[in-house]
């Protein structure tokens, strides 16, 4: 007559392969994040003492960055380029400006120029605290 085995009872649970899984989601969500943060163009933003963090909705994004590169959401145009792609957005529209704090004064100012001519009214620089 055979004899039945009784099922073998578990005592302990091996937790390394789920440690294992957990690391590597955890590098996973750690190195998007830091994409996400930095953006896809690098600027490194002046510090200001007064700063007021504003809640915005739909933006343009221009950027300027330490060799003078001018962006439009990410799309590097030149100063004339900007303008025109400027005119064509409405005066009341939200502008953040990202400029790096190594670039040259000159192109903040192109930048300021293009905007005051155009009359835009809703400007943000963008800084650090």
């Amino acid at each position: 007559m055979k004899c039945k085995k009784a099922p073998k009872r578990f005592d302990s649970i091996n937790v390394i392969p789920f440690i294992d899984i957990m690391l590597v989601l955890l590098v996973m969500v750690l190195t998007t994040a830091t994409f996400i943060k930095q953006g896809v163009i690098p600027v490194e933003l002046p510090k200001a003492k007064a700063t007021k963090k504003e809640d915005l909705k739909k933006e343009i994004s221009i950027y300027v960055n330490v060799k003078g590169e001018m962006f439009f959401e990410k799309e590097k145009v030149n100063a004339a380029e900007l303008e025109k792609r400027l005119s064509k957005i409405d005066k009341q529209q939200t502008v953040v400006l990202r400029s790096d704090k190594e670039s040259r004064f000159q192109d903040f100012v192109t930048v300021m120029d293009i905007l005051k001519r155009l009359k835009h009214e809703q400007l943000f620089i963008v800084t650090k605290k």
